[in-house]
């Protein structure tokens, strides 16, 4: 297609999203909820097409264990914000704040929080053990929280205009569920241009997100940088929001410019990822918790080929941990007895040799196409500073145990780590209970957005109430993780962080030793074998949710 002809196409669409901007201002809250419940339906019936879709895109064979990747955060995820943004807006339309009935509680600093996970009662029964706060901002109280609530959906004739949102290429539901923010959080309609990687979603977004392209909020369009420069420019579009790297977020604000000179003149949102830790506590393990925490750490760098925003990349052991020998020997063997899969992103092959080429002693795992960085290695800031966006898992040793190691730990992910989207702590329940408030106190000085105690920070991805984003502060000249938050179902305002607490132990060894969790291997896990059965499960249980399903999903968790 010449110039000339796809900006006159991308131009009728801007001219037909501002004319659906206009209807959307008129469209009542309850018109709005019936309009996504239309949406979920439609997603619902285009669930597995869109599945096969996203897994050719990443070369997974229709009969691989990982398919249940491509349920979880594919559909699942979409299924589950349109039901809870809906409830939001029902709320809302009876004059009810959307926290009505929610827990809240107070964290370090005299944060006020509000319970996000469990976010509906099956959640207490799916994902029973884990639970998660949102940790408003301080100053901001109960009562605020309260009357914020709603963000956009308080004054629904406010029209926020046309936005860009330039979608992801690793996780299928990111770009729907920015469009979804866009249009409930701000009142904003889209042009959403796909990153190449997913082209080939195209026919299944449009059928599955129907309802919104028929109602003029939505267009869905492809193309190269060029695109995407002309829509990020162009005078009809009032913001724009990216998923993606630091630099190319860079690229579409600075251009050529100078750093202090935006070539952007209109607001930007993004989320861009960065370095995650994985901080592990010393204690005494037994052989099973060594083995299903290495499993855990295999889970968080691998899932999704280790192209994700928040793969944990660098763990942060104690020097003198007697058990840290033993615990990378589990490392290593889980991540080699990981399904296999190819390097389907773009870009994949060259970072991995970076990384070779930055740490020649690393220890390849799995035919090469894994690498533990072992060690504090003089070459160790590369490892911190740089998001691979592949299977590259480095080690950082420090020195201390107990309290002053955390402490340490968390001054330095804070101070070397690139990024603020998310962290991750490992440790006995009975570790964490000795350090008492020192270990909340830790948690208060993290500055990540998601923070996940004996859990991944994928479950804060994937539970739809939960805010997504980076720890708030960044600017255009030093963007980080990112400037703002998504999914956030309940609307809330003024959100500091997420934090996700799971149990340390699966069950039945979590009651055992004392954890009230009833939860097998999680299904996200690279290494659960019914995986995929459950994850279809639950993208079906969210699409018509039913007591009747819930036998079926609980056995296939069981099988894991």
């Amino acid at each position: 297609m010449s110039t000339t002809a796809y900006r006159t196409d991308l131009d009728r669409a801007i001219a037909e999203l501002s004319a659906g901007s206009e209807r959307w201002a008129q469209t009542t809250l309850v018109a709005r909820a019936d309009l996504l419940a239309r949406t979920g339906v439609s997603v619902s019936g285009e669930a597995e097409r869109w599945v096969a879709a996203a897994a050719r895109a990443k070369g997974v064979e229709p009969s691989s264990t990982l398919i249940g990747e491509e349920w979880l955060t594919g559909p699942y995820g979409v299924l589950t914000a349109l039901t809870a943004l809906g409830r939001t807006l029902r709320s809302l339309a009876g004059e009810r704040s959307p926290l009505f009935g929610r827990r809240f509680g107070r964290a370090p600093g005299g944060r006020v929080t509000v319970a996000v996970l469990p976010y509906r009662a099956y959640d207490g029964l799916l994902l029973h053990g884990f639970r998660a706060e949102a940790w408003l901002r301080p100053g901001v109280t109960a009562a605020q929280a309260r009357s914020r609530a709603g963000l956009g959906q308080l004054t629904p004739a406010m029209t926020g205009g046309v936005g860009l949102v330039l979608g992801a290429g690793n996780i299928s539901s990111i770009a729907p569920l920015d469009v979804l923010y866009e249009l409930l959080a701000h009142n904003r309609v889209s042009i959403l241009k796909l990153n190449p990687t997913f082209d080939g979603l195209l026919p299944v977004y449009r059928a599955a997100l129907a309802p919104l392209i028929d109602a003029g909020l939505l267009r869905i369009v492809t193309g190269g940088a060029d695109v995407g420069s002309y829509l990020a420019h162009h005078p009809g579009i009032s913001h724009v929001h990216i998923t993606g790297s630091a630099a190319t977020h860079d690229a579409i604000v600075f251009g050529g410019s100078t750093p202090d000179t935006p070539r952007l003149t209109k607001p930007i949102s993004s989320e861009l990822g960065g370095v995650s830790p994985i901080i592990v506590l010393p204690g005494r393990w037994s052989a099973q918790d060594l083995r299903y925490q290495a499993a855990h750490v295999a889970t968080m760098r691998l899932h999704n080929g280790g192209y994700n925003c928040i793969a944990g990349q660098v763990l942060v052991l104690s020097a003198t941990w007697p058990q840290k020998a033993a615990f990378l020997g589990e490392v290593a063997a889980a991540l080699a007895a990981a399904p296999a899969r190819p390097a389907w992103y773009p870009g994949s092959e060259e970072r991995m040799r970076a990384a070779r080429a930055a740490y020649p002693a690393a220890r390849s795992v799995a035919g090469g196409h894994l690498l533990v960085l072992a060690g504090a290695s003089a070459a160790q800031e590369d490892m911190l500073t740089t998001e691979y966006f592949a299977p590259v898992l480095g080690v950082l040793q420090l020195p201390g145990s107990g309290q002053a190691f955390l402490d340490a730990a968390v001054e330095t992910v804070n101070r070397d780590f690139l990024g603020t989207l998310g962290a991750n702590i490992l440790g006995l329940p009975g570790t964490i209970r000795r350090l008492g408030p020192g270990f909340e106190q830790a948690v208060a000085r993290l500055r990540y957005g998601t923070i996940a105690i004996n859990a991944w920070t994928g479950v804060g991805f994937l539970s739809v109430a939960a805010p997504w984003g980076a720890f708030p502060g960044h600017t255009l000249d030093n963007v980080q993780s990112g400037i703002g938050v998504v999914h956030n179902a309940l609307l809330l305002d003024e959100v500091e962080r997420t934090v996700v607490r799971g149990p340390f132990r699966p069950f039945p060894r979590s009651i055992a030793h004392g954890e009230w969790a009833l939860l097998p291997k999680p299904p996200w896990f690279v290494s659960a074998r019914s995986g995929s059965l459950t994850a279809r499960l639950l993208t079906d249980f969210a699409a018509r949710p039913s007591v009747r399903k819930l036998p079926r999903i609980l056995a296939a968790a069981f099988r894991a």
